[in-house]
């Protein structure tokens, strides 16, 4: 195996570093009115953005000033959008972010409502522009306090809070690859998620002497398709790194001596050549450069409608929610499992109307107008992970949920659940442990006294945890949370081999977490579809709720910034419904566990979606 590694390290190196970068070639020096900026960032059409001592300078491509704001600022990005550019510096003496945008055509300046002024000394920043087309602004402090803001309008939102290696005086974003690339002076490059959702993760990029090549440390950078270019500490060698899979390929440095004092150094990529600022200004030094851009696969993106209050506990406390519907579409109640606390509340707002005490559930189903000797009932029913029961929950035709009953398992490790309502009456549910157990209970009542019957048992390889049960048509669905998608009968009387739906891969990436089914009211039992969170990339899948099970389409949930919502990440539990619950939801809703509440950082919640903005990002019937 290290040797398979080792050559594939070899042949990437060789095929990068034979066109990379031509032998060094001659630099010429960059156009005269340029050479006093401290920055700068050429234009579409040829003309230039400087920054220097003087402010802000617009040039049109024969060298003449346009349009120039006047102020001492430091730390210029820009992006591009058809025929207008923002960019976005720190005003020098308040080190607040001023973004501007320019007309090229007219050659005008204007300037747009500033970002508040930081609480902290900033060092760097940069723009980072995301797949819904939202431009963000990263601030970096000298001692590693960090921010994410994201622009919309006139409004600055501060989306997170970071910590990023301290002493960082130079950052970029490479916006296809979603990555935030960050120069730590005194050891090297770091790549960080660049989008706010999730965990995210770190990787080395470059580190300095002896543990890299870089002399002296890191100094500024240049994103480059598909790799980074990178000055040294000294500003005497020029870096370039390409980035294939999860590998970053050195190429052989190359001389620049800049004679610049440490941190003062510049790199701006324009066009085929790479423009460094040193001691005598800039010079433009050709780039024969072959890699590829790098791109996230498309996938549609979806605003959320709503989003529930934040749980009363940190971390990993929300799980799963499960949609009780009224007699009043707008008095329907979301039912969420805290697993620090118990089962929560809320109407459709996502305003909290209960909570119930009774330890850490895990997941939860609600089943509606369930048959009982000639009574009819609507029940909730969880896992409760203190003592390995099934909790059962009555809910009042005004939606105010109780206590009805705890049950026994015997189980070591519970885990998932969902319900099954037989066409027959009654209700059942299936539970299932952490070592792949599955057991399937029928739940009676006797007077007011309920009870649960152990109807059958089966397991699976590894882990599970969601499930679906289809009552229309008999199949229950469940994950295995790193192998993919099964179906087996739903009836414990006619028991059936697991067949697998989806696996885990091209659509799917583990963990397999929660999944639900929508089918129109009124509709026949071979329509419908299965949508499943992909807890590994944040993601959701749509498919067919009956064989050949094909899949539809996945998509994202991403920030309804005038809402002030952010999107959803690593979910796992999820529920639909196809009721009309008025407004947005008249086609239904679908309600989503986020891991990582943003805009800003929070305790986790549950966000609300609207089916109708489902059906039309992936065009379904």
């Amino acid at each position: 195996m290290k040797k398979t590694v080792l050559c594939s390290a070899l042949l990437a190196a060789f095929s990068f570093s034979s066109a990379a970068l031509a032998a060094p070639a001659a630099s010429t020096a960059a156009p005269a009115f340029t050479q006093e900026a401290e920055e700068l960032a050429r234009l579409p059409g040829g003309g230039w953005l400087t920054l220097d001592k003087h402010g802000l300078r617009l040039f049109n491509a024969s060298g003449q000033e346009q349009d120039r704001i006047a102020v001492r600022a430091k730390q210029l990005d820009t992006r591009v959008a058809g025929g207008t550019l923002l960019a976005v510096f720190l005003e020098a003496d308040t080190q607040r972010p001023l973004p501007v945008t320019v007309d090229v055509q007219a050659g005008k300046l204007l300037k747009l409502a500033p970002f508040p002024v930081p609480t902290f000394s900033v060092e760097a920043s940069c723009l980072y522009r995301d797949a819904q087309q939202l431009d963000h602004l990263f601030l970096i402090g000298k001692d590693g306090q960090a921010e994410q803001w994201v622009m919309h309008g006139e409004q600055r939102q501060l989306v997170r809070k970071l910590a990023l290696p301290p002493h960082a005086k130079h950052c970029r974003a490479d916006d296809g690859a979603r990555r935030l690339l960050v120069s730590e002076s005194n050891m090297g490059v770091w790549a960080y998620d660049a989008d706010a959702e999730g965990m995210g993760k770190r990787e080395v990029v470059a580190l300095r002497k002896p543990y890299g090549q870089l002399d002296g440390g890191a100094g500024a950078l240049a994103v480059l398709p598909g790799g980074v270019a990178v000055l040294d500490g000294k500003a005497e060698k020029l870096h370039l790194y390409t980035h294939q899979g999860s590998q970053w390929t050195a190429l052989p440095p190359q001389a620049v001596a800049l004679n610049v004092r440490k941190g003062d150094s510049q790199l701006a990529l324009d066009g085929n050549s790479l423009m460094l600022r040193g001691k005598s200004g800039w010079q433009a030094r050709p780039l024969k450069w072959h890699g590829k851009a790098e791109t996230q696969p498309p996938v549609a993106i979806i605003a959320p409608q709503a989003q529930t209050a934040p749980m009363a506990r940190q971390g990993d406390a929300a799980d799963d929610p499960a949609i009780w519907l009224s007699s009043n579409p707008a008095d329907a109640r979301i039912l969420g499992t805290n697993k620090k606390q118990g089962l929560l509340v809320y109407d459709l707002q996502g305003k909290q109307t209960q909570l119930l005490e009774v330890g850490r559930l895990n997941n939860v189903d609600v089943r509606q107008n369930i048959a009982f000797n000639g009574r009819r009932a609507d029940l909730a029913v969880a896992t409760q992970r203190d003592d390995n029961s099934m909790m059962l929950f009555t809910i009042s035709a005004d939606g105010v949920v109780a206590e009805a009953g705890r049950f026994p398992t015997g189980l070591k490790s519970i885990y998932g659940m969902c319900l099954y309502q037989p066409a027959s009456g009654g209700v059942q549910a299936f539970i299932n442990d952490k070592d792949g157990t599955f057991q399937q209970y029928s739940i009676g009542l006797e007077g007011n006294k309920f009870s649960a019957t152990l109807l059958r048992s089966f397991k699976v390889a590894t882990q599970p945890e969601g499930c679906v049960a289809d009552d229309v048509n008999g199949r229950l669905f469940l994950g295995e949370e790193t192998r993919g998608v099964w179906t087996t009968s739903a009836d414990a009387a006619r028991p059936d081999a697991l067949s697998m739906v989806l696996p885990v891969g091209q659509h799917l990436a583990a963990d397999v977490e929660g999944m639900a089914i929508y089918r129109q009211p009124g509709a026949k039992a071979n329509t419908g579809y299965l949508i499943v969170s992909s807890q590994g990339d944040s993601s959701y899948v749509v498919l067919d709720a009956q064989t050949p099970y094909k899949v539809r389409g996945r998509f994202k949930v991403g920030f309804n910034l005038p809402a002030g919502i952010d999107g959803t990440s690593e979910t796992d539990g999820l529920d639909v419904t196809s009721a009309n619950l008025g407004g947005a939801y008249a086609q239904g809703m679908l309600v989503i566990q986020d891991g990582y509440k943003r805009l800003p950082d929070g305790p986790q919640n549950f966000k609300h979606v609207a089916w109708s903005d489902v059906a039309r990002a992936l065009h379904l019937e």
